[in-house]
Parts: C-alpha cells; structure tokens; sequence
C-alpha cells in the first residue's frame, strides 16, 4: 500500500518542483557569481589604474629631477669662474635667477670647497658665510658627484631634501658644489605635482625615500615619518612596480598601485580604499537583480506552460491504460494526441508492441549512417548533421582531408593494403580528435571532420596536429604517409548555407595539394 500523499506526486507536479529548483538555483548561483565577479573586476581595476597612475607619476618625478639636475649642471658650468675670481655678486645674482627661474626650488645655496656659504638665496636665510659639517656636506665634498639627499632638518630649521652638483675648474680642480632645497613642509614641487591629484573618496598619494620616510603626503603632519611593516613600501623600495591590497596606518583595507623613482630611490605609492572602489556595487547589483526578476518570472510561466503540456498526454496514457480491458480502449489510446517522442513511443508501445520494430529501425538507421570499412559516419550521416547545424545556426569548424599519393599505395601495394591504410588512419583520427567532434568518411581516401564551437585557430591547430601525428606513424607494409588538409569555418567562411562551407575547406584542400601536399590550408573563400 503506497502512502497517500505518494499517490498525489504525478509528472506535472515533479516536472514543476525539478524545473523551478533547478532555475531558483541556477538564478542564485548567477547572482552570486556576477555580484563576485564584478566585485574581483572593480578590484583588479582599481588595482591596475593605481599602479599605471603611480608609473605614470614616477616617470614625471624622473624627468623633474632629470632636469633640475640638468639646470644645476648648467648653472655649475656659470660658477667655476665666478667661485675662482670670488665674485660675491655675480655668485648672488646666479642664486637668485636659478631659485626664481626654475620653481622648483624653495632655497639655492652655493659651496665652496671647504664648505662654506658664499651665496644663498634667498637672503633673508642669513647663511652667508656658514660652515656647514653635516654629513651631507662631507658627503658632497668627498664624492664630488650629483647627489640626491635624504630629508634632514637645515640650519634653519627646515626639514628638506637637497639636489647638489659639483663645480670644477678648467683644470678639474674641484671648487665646491651648488644645492637646491625642496622644503617637504611648505609647498613645493613634489606637492604641485602630487597635491592636486588627491581626491575626496579617501584615494591619495605618498612618496617615501630610501630610509622608508615619508617626503610627501596629503597629511603635511605624516611627512618625515617612517613607514614599517608595508609590504607596499617594501617593495618598491626594492625597485618593483605593482599593486596590491594592504592595510593603511588607520587599519584601512587600500589598493595600492606603486612604482620606483630609480634615480632617487624613492617610490610613489597612490592608493584608494576597496571601500571606496567598492560603493557602487549594491547598486549594480541591485540594478542587476532587477532586470533579472522578470526574465525569471517569465522562464517559471514557460516551466509551468511546458510541465503542462509533456504531462497530459502521459497522464491521459496511464488514465487510459486502466481501461485496457474495455472494448474502446483501442480507440480511446488512438485518440490520444501524443505530441513529444516519448509520448508517442509509449502510445505506439500499448497500441501496437512496436518495442522489436523499433530496435530494428533503430539498428538499420545506424547501418545506413555508417561506413562499412571504418566504422566511421558516411555522407549521410554528414548530411543530416550538417542539416541539423544549419537549422541551429550553430558555429563550427570544417576540415577535409585526404591521403596523399593515395593512388599509388594502391598501385604498389594492392587494394588491400590500401584498405588497411584507411582503417588505420581512422583509427588514429578517433584517438586524436575531441568527443564532440564527428569524424566521416566522405569517399575513397577521402575524410571530413566537423568540430561545433571550434574557432578557425584552434581547428588550424588540430589540423596540424592531426597532420604531424599521421606523418610520424608508420604503417604497416606501406610505410609513413602523409595528409593535405583544408580548414574552413561558419558563419566566418560563409553567411548562408554550410555547403559554403565545405566548398571553401575543398578549395584549401586543393590548395594545399597544389603547394606540394603534407601541409594545412586555411579557407580564403
């Protein structure tokens, strides 16, 4: 005795429950996968804008400090003889136009070879005949060579960073250097340039030096701190650009994008929070969502029209078949409108025990697809499928093939050894060729291959492959042969029919039995 609410499962009520499962399902796991998807995407994309906006900046700040060095060199060039002669005034007036002509530079300082202050600009600096004994004027004095300072705090009391060059005489005597300051404090270059790309979003910039000390940074408070345990900082210290996800000094998750400064050995660091990179997600998501809902809705009324439709005529069958003992039950079943194969299969089953007859129709339609020899599907198989495409406007790729000097195995060797020949290609085509490929055998040596859902390349690709794989196997009594091929593609090839289509693969078959065979010819058609 089957339990009562058993008895209440029909077709149409499982077809119903499998159906709108498999589409609630299918729906949320769409969902959630664009929502993670676009998530990743907005990421990523963050990610890589920063780090070409840092790349970008650093090659600016490169070329900034290529060329203040440039218009120090030039300005060192000017000095030698003034600093030999001891032209206080020509010496001042050079200060002035290299601080007021360039805009880069905050302060200009010239020193002679023992250190001392002979101009500065501007004056109201009072440095004037200072020596200075800080390790970066020994630095200077000893290489003799352009340098880059790291920060430090100035006998004034300004915390900067030097550009220096050397001057020396005709004679290569050296005659001291000339200095130019970036105050990392006030405004300066670094700021004009960094400063008017910060935005409200949380997004925004820092440059730190060798020593991991912030030179600039939207916050003037941060700037001469030290940065520890930044894996960002870490490496482009070490000359590497990139991006990548890291907390902040406020424990903010950002996006880093960062790039080296290599003649200064600094690095910029431009970042965003992924909240912010982030905030218009729900919305899309949302927006999303809401252009889904009706598709949905509309697939669960087709789900519901459809389980309709493939239930009743089984439903009719089973209500039928209790009847069989009635004389009308012949023509009761026969009345039936059986629409679907199954249904039908089943009407014809009870009306007439058509299971035998069917297994052998089903055993001669194979027979009649078949190829004898190989075992391979044969013309109309290939017909029928091509047929079957066609209707379903459904892309693929051809290729033809054929064996080449074919004739004279047969010539040398006899029909037989040629018949072996071709099963044995067969064979190694099935080997090589994908499971939802279809391999036929067209005529004689002759052999196509369809491949759904395969673009030309790759089906240029399994040509060729197919042609070396033959070409290296040795067969038995004749020896190694060789394959032209012709690959052709739909719609690419052609716009309204498949037999297109194989004509163009036909027409690079002959191509490439024209340039000498054993070799793979893409349709030009």
């Amino acid at each position: 005795m089957q339990p009562h609410w058993l008895l209440k499962l029909d077709l149409h009520r499982l077809i119903l429950a499998l159906a709108v499962f498999g589409v609630l399902a299918t729906f949320g796991n769409s969902f959630y996968a664009i929502h993670q998807a676009q998530r990743q995407l907005l990421i990523a994309s963050t990610l890589e804008a920063n780090r070409v906006y840092a790349a970008k900046l650093a090659a600016s700040t490169e070329a900034m400090l290529q060329s203040t060095q440039d218009k120090l060199a030039y300005s060192a060039s000017l000095l030698a003889p003034l600093l030999q002669a001891n032209n206080v005034p020509a010496l001042e007036e050079e200060v002035s136009r290299l601080r007021l002509q360039t805009n880069i530079f905050n302060s200009v300082v010239i020193f002679n070879s023992d250190a001392t202050i002979v101009a500065v600009s501007p004056e109201t600096l009072q440095l004037k005949g200072a020596k200075l004994s800080t390790p970066l004027s020994r630095q200077a004095l000893s290489l003799q060579k352009p340098l880059i300072s790291d920060p430090f705090v100035s006998l004034s009391g300004n915390y900067l960073i030097s550009l220096s060059y050397p001057v020396f005489a005709a004679d290569q005597r050296y005659l001291g250097y000339v200095a130019g300051t970036i105050y990392l404090q006030s405004a300066n270059i670094l700021s004009s340039m960094l400063g008017q790309h910060y935005y409200q979003d949380g997004s925004y910039l820092y440059v730190v030096d060798r020593e991991k000390t912030l030179i600039y940074h939207p916050d003037p408070r941060r700037i001469g701190q030290k940065i520890v345990g930044n894996q960002v900082v870490d490496q482009v210290l070490h000359g590497q650009q990139g991006a990548l996800s890291v907390l902040n000094s406020r424990g903010i998750d950002m996006l880093a994008g960062f790039a080296p400064v290599a003649s200064a050995s600094w690095g910029i660091v431009a970042q965003r929070p992924r909240s912010a990179a982030l905030a218009g997600l729900d919305e899309q998501m949302l927006s999303i969502l809401k252009g889904m809902i009706p598709l949905t809705l509309f697939i669960l009324f087709i789900i519901w029209l459809f389980a309709t439709l493939i239930s009743r005529p089984l439903r009719q069958l089973a209500n039928k078949a209790r009847l069989m003992d009635q004389q009308e039950a012949i023509s009761n079943i026969s009345g039936i409108r059986a629409w679907y194969f199954e249904a039908a299969q089943l009407k014809q089953a009870i009306l007439k025990g058509l299971g035998l007859l069917n297994i052998k129709i089903d055993k001669l339609h194979n027979d009649s697809h078949t190829d004898a020899m190989t075992g391979l599907l044969n013309r109309r198989a290939m017909q029928n499928m091509l047929d079957a495409y066609q209707a379903e406007r459904r892309a693929l790729s051809v290729i033809t093939l054929d064996i080449d000097h074919f004739k004279a195995i047969n010539d040398n060797f006899g029909h037989d050894v040629g018949d072996e020949v071709i099963i044995a290609l067969a064979g190694l085509m099935r080997q090589e060729i994908r499971p939802d490929a279809a391999l036929f055998r067209s005529g004689g040596e002759e052999f196509l291959l369809l491949l759904p859902g395969v673009s030309l390349s790759q089906a240029q690709a399994i040509a060729e492959r197919l042609r070396l794989k033959v070409a290296a196997h040795e067969m038995a009594r004749v020896g190694r042969v060789t394959l032209s091929l012709g690959v052709a593609h739909w719609p690419d090839h052609a716009t309204s029919s498949l037999g297109e289509v194989l004509k163009c693969a036909d027409k690079a078959l002959y191509e490439a039995k024209h340039r000498g065979r054993n070799c793979v010819v893409v349709g030009m058609c």
